[in-house]
């Protein structure tokens, strides 16, 4: 499929979705909640934002200052217009923007926080990566995907292995910070609501549409199979994986 197409089905495919991947408000505000003396002068870097669910949370639960980023333009025209509209405009700003080549300053941002999109650069080159922005004593809250007990199904760990090979439990996880320079503020499971409400339920339908309009397609019935099959995966076996919210504070 040419990278084009396969792009242009990529986004059609997953458009008008209130969130780009599993979380939640409440999720969201317990995190921020874990998070010291966020304030007015608190600048805040949502990175992988997608249309910005939780960048109108924060900005919503806290007078911080947000720049939010994002590698594909139209969301963040929708984040934009958004914020406009909600009367937060400035203080939030949303930029497009490539999370590996963040055009940034060191020292820029009090707290990076980053749900559902660290695995693009994997765990440890985000963090690391990342530091340099951050100032002194700075904070980072991401989600990561990880096994939540040992022993998954062959067809559970057969999909995991060939989607995200670096999935780890919690305490390797936790390693992995530790070693990247960062020590844990806290961290917790996100519940299946947050995989479900606002993204796996809107994305069923989004693939119901799309297989229809794409019918002849094969390229497009493929990507849909693909969908299918991650969302089948989480019916059958969501006891054994989720994702897992951690405040990370730079040591």
């Amino acid at each position: 499929m040419p990278q084009d197409r396969a792009a242009s089905l990529f986004y059609e495919l997953f458009s008008g979705l209130p969130r780009q991947g599993p979380g939640s408000a409440a999720s969201t505000r317990r995190a921020l909640g874990l998070v010291p003396d966020v304030g007015p002068q608190t600048r805040v870097l949502d990175v992988g934002c997608g249309t910005g669910a939780q960048t109108l949370v924060l900005a919503d639960s806290s007078p911080a200052r947000i720049v939010a980023v994002d590698i594909h333009p139209p969301f963040i025209d929708a984040l934009n217009r958004k914020a406009h509209e909600l009367g937060v405009a400035d203080r939030l700003e949303a930029r497009v923007g490539d999370m590996r080549r963040l055009d940034f300053a060191d020292g820029s941002f009090d707290l990076i926080w980053c749900e559902g999109a660290i695995y693009n650069m994997g765990l440890e080159a985000g963090l690391r990566g990342w530091r340099r922005l951050l100032r002194r004593n700075g904070h980072v809250a991401l989600t990561e995907v990880c096994w939540r007990k040992p022993g998954p199904p062959a067809a559970c760990a057969a999909f995991w292995n060939s989607e995200y090979p670096a999935i780890r439990d919690t305490s390797a996880l936790m390693e992995a910070v530790e070693a990247c320079g960062y020590e844990a503020v806290g961290h917790f499971p996100l519940p299946a609501s947050a995989w479900w409400d606002d993204y796996y339920r809107p994305l069923q339908d989004n693939v119901t549409r799309f297989r229809k309009r794409h019918h002849d397609a094969p390229d497009a019935q493929e990507l849909a199979d693909q969908c299918q099959r991650e969302i089948d995966i989480w019916h059958d076996y969501s006891a054994f994986y989720g994702y897992e919210f951690f405040v990370l504070r730079a040591r």
